[in-house]
Order: structure tokens, then C-alpha cells, then sequence
């Protein structure tokens, strides 16, 4: 049983939903995961004891949270051990070559900007949570997707989450990391 980190960064939840899934996969495959929200004051307390970690995080006005940045910094051990990194944005839920160069340049900032050198990345479609929006935020975000041709429903909210692409994703790299020995932090 190899214990892996799972630490997300989340603005309105799916990408909490996301590490949740990828957790329960993950446990289901007979691995001892953490999961940690790298906004609450537990990510301060992360000790070097993983054999791997998967590391995420949602994308609002074009980049990720700064605390995904800060949680890399602070932790230089994660260049000891294998990594995979999951980036969730509504750019990614669009299938053209413009919207996939958006989200592997934003992607590529944050590696370049924090140095994280996954093994394996990951660009998932989050959701549209009208729901939870404010006026403001509703009538914008409506505004965005009418642009792009996504659901402008206010009604409901969308969630263009492919959940198998997922369970493959962490599934291969739990995989890739069954045989690699846990290295000295």
C-alpha cells in the first residue's frame, strides 16, 4: 500500500469534488490516501512521509491560486517523489486547439513559475455552479459561456467533469508508481 498525497487548491468546490473522486479511486485500488485543501491551515502541517503526491487546482481569471503556488514552494520535497498534477478549468471543457493551448499555457505558467515537474498532468473540465454565484458572477459567468457556446442555464449548474478520464488518470499513475521505492525527503 503506497500512501499518496492528494492537495488541491478550490475556489467553488469542484475541484474539492474532483480530489474526492480521485481519493475514492484511489482507496478502491487498495492505496492509503490524504487528502489535504491547500487552503486550510492543515496544508501547513504536510510532513514529507508520502511515497507520491497528486497535486491540483482550479483556474479563475486565467490563472491558479496562489496558495497551489505557495504549497509547491513550500514543500521542496515534493521533488523527491513522483508527482502528478490535475488543473481544472471551463476552458478545458472545450474541445478546439485554441482552448487546449490556453489551458497548457496556463498549466505550463504555473509549473514554470513554482518548478513542479510531474510526471504525469492532467486538464479536466470544472462546472458552471450558477447556483452558488452571486447577481454579478451569475450574469458574468452567463455572459462568458454564451461566448463560448457553453450552457447559459441559470437555472442549473453544469458540471462538464469527464470522470473516467479521471479514474484513468490516477489509476496510470498509481501504476507508473507501484515499483518506485520512496526516496529520502
Amino acid at each position: 500500500m503506497i500512501p499518496i498525497l492528494i492537495a488541491y487548491s478550490t475556489t467553488e468546490g469542484q475541484t474539492r469534488k474532483i480530489a474526492d473522486f480521485m481519493a475514492e479511486a484511489l482507496q478502491d485500488a487498495g492505496h492509503r490516501v490524504e487528502l489535504v485543501d491547500m487552503g486550510s491551515a492543515q496544508a501547513a502541517q504536510v510532513q514529507p512521509v508520502y511515497a507520491a503526491a497528486i497535486l491540483g487546482g482550479s483556474i479563475h481569471a486565467g490563472h491558479h491560486a496562489g496558495s497551489l503556488a505557495r504549497f509547491i514552494r513550500d514543500n521542496a520535497w515534493l521533488e523527491t517523489v513522483p508527482t502528478a498534477f490535475f488543473s481544472v478549468s471551463l476552458t478545458a471543457a472545450r474541445d478546439d486547439e485554441a482552448s487546449r493551448r490556453e489551458t497548457a499555457r496556463m498549466l505550463d505558467d504555473l509549473l514554470a513559475r513554482t518548478g513542479l515537474k510531474p510526471q504525469r498532468s492532467c486538464r479536466i473540465a470544472g462546472a458552471l455552479r450558477y447556483s452558488r454565484y452571486g447577481s454579478l458572477k451569475r450574469f458574468l459567468m452567463r455572459r462568458i459561456a454564451g461566448k463560448t457556446g457553453g450552457n447559459t442555464d441559470t437555472s442549473r449548474d453544469v458540471e462538464y467533469t469527464n470522470w473516467k478520464l479521471i479514474r484513468r488518470f490516477v489509476l496510470d499513475f498509481a501504476g507508473e508508481i507501484g515499483s518506485v521505492p520512496r526516496q529520502a525527503a
